[in-house]
């Protein structure tokens, strides 16, 4: 499959009282056509700086020291604000975690959706408002017509993140990150939500860079994954590779943490300790005083390059999970 974006080596700070939050450092990767590519890690891995990157939204505070962002051959950190603009909704999406915080609270939904063709697609008022109600018919919303004149505080949870992937989804771009987008939703919302998404993008055509905390949701809906920890890529590749066996130990760690149905007497392994200080990152790999399988190169060297294991499967670990052993 051909290339629908690339990462490489990019690095994102924050400037703050204290100094510069190292909150992305040197993220490579790449994302297929018609592929689903999932973020995890913790809160503060870097995840959401990642796409506010992509995106070309980062705040005034933000600065990228180093790397680049690769969309239809042009690198999107050089490029101009208009040609940004350009791609947004078009060509990219995001679709935020907090739909009623991304949703305009004075203003009707509909007003909202119709205002994406409006704004990028040139249509009428009369023909945005046709293709509002279409798309809200296909992402499930039952009477799209009295719902296009509610304001998000009347509408439930699961209406407003559907309304916000219907904005996402309008002009059915190539790109679309999905940041947590069923976040707070009980399991039935989030699997009918997912399921509409997928569907809808693989109709189009379009990538989806799907931002998570869930490896359930990774489990149901991604074809590759990239754990990240820190601000870094500590292990990438296939998603059932990752979790069959996982190299890493912070993936693997993850994977013990979580409870099974299939294995409902399986003992719940925490993982000790806290994520480190973003502004005062040490030389060494940031898992280090987390890591069960330390060793003195680990306290020695300074951290270890995300580097093929085995085909198509890259961990930056000096001593990884042995095969077999999880």
């Amino acid at each position: 499959m051909a290339e629908a974006f690339r990462l490489e080596n990019l690095h994102v700070h924050y400037k703050t009282a204290a100094g510069p939050v190292k909150a992305v450092n040197g993220v490579s990767f790449a994302l297929e056509e018609e592929q689903v590519f999932a973020l995890v890690g913790e809160s503060g891995a870097g995840k959401s700086t990642l796409a506010l990157a992509i995106m070309g939204l980062l705040p005034e505070s933000a600065t990228v020291p180093d790397g680049r962002i690769i969309f239809d051959g042009v690198d999107l950190l050089r490029a101009s604000p208009g040609y940004l603009r350009s791609l947004r909704g078009p060509q990219m999406s995001l679709i935020l975690q907090d739909a009623r915080a991304a949703l305009n609270p004075v203003q009707p939904v509909g007003n909202q959706l119709e205002e994406v063709f409006l704004a990028h697609a040139g249509l009428s008022r009369r023909e945005a408002h046709r293709r509002a109600l279409d798309i809200l018919w296909e992402m499930g919303l039952p009477e799209p017509r009295r719902i296009m004149d509610h304001y998000p505080f009347q509408l439930s949870g699961g209406m407003c993140q559907r309304v916000l992937v219907s904005i996402g989804m309008a002009l059915r771009p190539r790109l679309l990150i999905a940041d947590e987008p069923t976040s707070g939703l009980d399991v039935t919302l989030q699997a009918e939500i997912l399921l509409r998404l997928k569907r809808l993008c693989q109709e189009f055509h379009a990538s989806i860079l799907l931002i998570t905390h869930d490896l359930g949701i990774v489990a149901h809906m991604a074809d590759r994954l990239a754990v990240m920890y820190a601000g870094t890529v500590v292990e990438s590749g296939p998603v059932r590779t990752l979790f069959r066996e996982p190299r890493h130990p912070y993936t693997r760690g993850l994977l013990q943490s979580l409870p099974r149905l299939d294995d409902p007497g399986k003992r719940l392994q925490p993982i000790q300790g806290s994520p480190p200080d973003m502004v005062n990152l040490p030389e060494q790999r940031p898992f280090l005083p987390r890591c069960p399988k330390a060793t003195s190169r680990c306290r020695s060297d300074l951290r270890p390059p995300l580097e093929e294991i085995d085909t198509d499967h890259g961990v930056a670990c000096y001593n990884p999970v042995l095969l077999g052993s999880g």
